[in-house]
């Protein structure tokens, strides 16, 4: 197989590094605290926390439910990602373990079947969530009294700020202070967000974690375990592609997998990869997304078109509403420019750290530079 994971986790042969982190997490698991890991999109959250489940073999004393909220836009939609979840990691474990979980949850209507492989399965619809308050209620009070304690990992749990409805924090902060027999890991990756979630006064889960920042992977281990990689499959990867990788996609773990792993697959006479083929790999890529990120331009409204443009000239874009700015990219007003970034960021088509802002998806940066 490719070497070069670009979904998912498979294992620790092919996971680099992130020794520190995983035993910073552990530590603070260990001793009762439940986590905030913040850090870039893929950059690797979530393959660390997999990387702890399955390296500290943590199955063995605890239940380990892992939910991603990513796509969820409302309380509803939260309690079922959440019972789904629940219930396929319970499944392998046997039909007891459903039988519990059915009998904790008594506002859902299950019907249990089993799959081809025997394995049993309770078939859950968004449908079924009729009464999201009760069924979260619920839920907790199955975690709060499992044989077993539980760890739960919530991945980009910023998400609850943009439900409609009113208190979702705070609701899930009262039920998560009363569940003692549960360790919560809350990973986002909108750092501002996040920030004031745990940092901020103003909000119900203040200093209620311990605040992890995850940064980019040490560059000469990656470095080492790029090249490792390639020398097990009898192939020689110059070393300075990693450290052009790493500048150009800031250390971003999933953009330097991804060009890795379109370059492991490509074939030369000399069995060595060096910056050609680093720079072909990248072009296949973006070549292979060509019609994504034109029908994106195509139906981006026209200020909105405009500010993206003007950011990836700028690349690093800074005061985007200042007068210099607006003047210098010929935009309209301050007052466009700024419903236009609402706009952009809503879409997650640009980020914005500390006043700097740049086009989310760096194939899609390099592509624009290409195409406009």
């Amino acid at each position: 197989m490719n070497p070069f994971v670009t979904k998912g986790y498979i294992s620790s042969k092919y996971f680099c590094d992130r020794e520190k982190e995983s035993q910073q997490l552990l530590r603070e698991l260990e001793n009762g605290n439940d986590v905030a890991l913040v850090a870039t999109r893929k950059i690797g959250k979530s393959g660390l926390i997999q990387h702890c489940f399955d390296t500290f073999n943590l199955e063995k004393d605890y239940n380990l439910f892992f939910i991603d909220f990513y796509a969820t836009g409302t309380l509803r939609e939260m309690v079922y990602m959440l019972s789904r979840s629940i219930v396929n990691a319970l499944a392998p474990k046997g039909t007891i373990w459903l039988q519990r979980f059915s009998a904790a949850v008594r506002s859902l209507s299950f019907v249990m079947t089993t799959d081809l492989s025997g394995i049993p399965k309770l078939n859950l619809q968004l449908g079924d969530i009729r009464e999201p308050f009760v069924t979260l209620e619920e839920i907790f009070h199955y975690l709060e009294h499992s044989e077993k304690p539980n760890i739960v990992a919530i991945d980009e749990f910023q998400q609850i700020a943009k439900y409609p409805e009113k208190n979702v924090e705070a609701l899930l902060r009262t039920h998560i202070q009363n569940c003692h027999n549960t360790k919560f890991i809350f990973a986002g990756s909108q750092r501002h967000l996040m920030g004031d979630f745990f940092t901020s006064a103003a909000h119900p889960f203040y200093q209620s974690a311990s605040v992890m920042h995850l940064g980019p992977i040490d560059q000469n281990k990656y470095r080492k375990f790029a090249c490792d990689l390639f020398a097990e499959a009898d192939k020689k990867l110059d070393p300075c592609v990693i450290d052009e990788l790493y500048n150009r996609f800031e250390g971003i773990t999933w953009y330097m997998q991804k060009t890795l792993n379109a370059m492991y697959s490509l074939s030369t006479s000399t069995k060595e990869y060096g910056l050609d083929e680093m720079e072909e790999a990248i072009r296949s890529i973006i070549e292979s997304n060509d019609f994504t990120y034109a029908e994106k331009m195509f139906q981006l409204p026209e200020k909105q078109k405009e500010l993206l443009l003007a950011i990836n000239r700028d690349g690093k874009a800074t005061k985007i509403t200042s007068v210099n700015f607006v003047k210098r990219h010929k935009l309209y007003s301050t007052s466009t420019v700024q419903s236009a970034c609402n706009g952009l960021l809503d879409k997650e088509l640009i980020t914005e750290e500390n006043g700097v802002y740049s086009v989310y998806d760096k194939f899609f940066d390099l592509w624009l530079r290409d195409n406009y």
